[in-house]
């Protein structure tokens, strides 16, 4: 007796995610067969407006490509420009961007936790990880003036430097910090809603992982040690001492592992940037208009390899400006944990945990690549002058209901 197979659409408003997109389940009962998606539901045109603005200009609007991990692209971008001049920042400067990252990413891993535990049915503990992400909040805030857009980086270094007060706030928060983690450390291996909903769930195994390029968490988690902190060191990293964290399980519950150990590892990064912290300056002054050139950064956000390209054409303005984040790269391997084959099985009920899982943020990689007008079965691209046409032409008139970008 056969079973029937039919299509499960989630999205693009869904339980899992605050962001809309796509996903379409084929499903043989609850056993999921196949998994797609469609993306471009967001487009904020971020590429697009930086080229009309200046490079100073563009570093708060390079901070809002993701709320959670903005210092990631502001670093990324900051020494993306610097490489245009071939001029590094200073010392103390480069120190204090490895500070605030690893700020950052304990930041990005305790709501992540607080998150996971959401999805798993465990509100318990998202209210207790959630709790404790308040303190490295407070720090952050007392070290930039701001709780999440820090707008701390700069072109040539950092706008702020730390002073011994906040120093002594920030060990005694790492502490806490630190105290906290590894409790979550060993809450997470015994306890039996996480383990049911984890263990065995979502196997993405390390030859797929190469296969289909997992990028930060999600690719450690299958026994790959790829950092580019380690691999391609950036700012101070190749100073500040730290351990690459991987799991040999290859699945949720080595996600979740991979993120709690990264928390300790930041924490202590976090330390030995305070105790070298090297004297001097913390920026250096550079022309309005860098040489004309091209450049490539990369730096690990706290969900994986987030990677800038820019070229100047001489101006005070990019001539073109691409942003490659790591949820992107994290797709094709997302859908490969979603789909059941051979010993591994997926269910319906595993879509919340696994959409969650890879840490999606689907504003930060969403671009429109073409427009679709489905009732007549066509898709057409626009260049600027003629998107900018037809804008002005809709200030005058609503737009066309079925005509929708993608």
């Amino acid at each position: 007796m056969s079973v029937t197979t039919f299509k499960v659409p989630v999205g693009p408003q869904h339980p899992a995610l605050k962001e809309p997109e796509n996903f379409t389940f084929t499903v043989e009962g609850e056993s999921i067969v196949k998994a797609e998606v469609r993306v471009g539901y967001a487009h904020k045109g971020i590429e697009k407006l930086m080229e009309s603005k200046t490079y100073l200009q563009n570093i708060p609007l390079v901070e809002r490509i993701c709320g959670i991990c903005n210092t990631a692209h502001t670093i990324c971008y900051t020494q993306n420009v610097e490489y245009l001049y071939d001029k590094a920042p200073p010392r103390r400067a480069e120190y204090l961007r490895v500070l605030i990252e690893e700020l950052n990413r304990i930041h990005s891993h305790l709501l992540w936790l607080g998150v996971v535990g959401h999805e798993v049915g465990f509100d318990t503990l998202f209210m207790y990880v959630w709790r404790d992400r308040e303190i490295i909040l407070d720090l952050i805030e007392a070290l930039t003036g701001n709780r999440v857009s820090m707008s701390f980086t700069t072109i040539g270094g950092t706008r702020r430097d730390i002073s011994p007060q906040i120093e002594s706030k920030m060990r005694k928060g790492m502490d806490i910090l630190e105290e906290r983690t590894e409790y979550y450390k060993r809450t997470v291996p015994v306890d039996p809603t996480i383990l049911a909903r984890s263990k065995e769930v979502g196997i993405l195994t390390p030859e797929e992982a190469v296969q289909l390029c997992a990028v930060g968490p999600m690719r450690r988690a299958s026994t790959l040690r790829d950092d580019v902190r380690s691999d391609d060191p950036y700012a101070a990293h190749d100073e500040v001492p730290f351990n690459v964290i991987s799991y040999d399980t290859c699945d949720f519950y080595a996600r979740i592992m991979v993120r709690v150990d990264e928390t300790l590892e930041a924490i202590n990064q976090v330390r030995y940037c305070l105790d070298h912290m090297p004297t001097g300056p913390i920026r250096i002054r550079l022309p309005n208009t860098p040489p004309i050139a091209e450049a490539v950064s990369k730096v690990e956000a706290p969900r994986g390899e987030d990677m800038h390209y820019v070229r100047s054409n001489g101006t005070d303005k990019p001539a073109r400006y691409k942003v490659r984040a790591p949820t992107l790269a994290n797709l094709a391997p997302l859908l490969q944990t979603m789909t059941s084959r051979g010993k591994y099985e997926v269910n319906v009920a595993d879509i919340p945990v696994l959409l969650a899982g890879i840490d999606p943020c689907m504003c930060c990689m969403d671009r429109s690549v073409r427009f679709v007008e489905p009732s007549k079965g066509k898709t057409w691209v626009w260049t600027m002058e003629q998107l900018k046409k037809y804008t002005r032409k809709s200030v005058r008139r609503p737009l066309s209901g079925n005509v929708a970008g993608r």
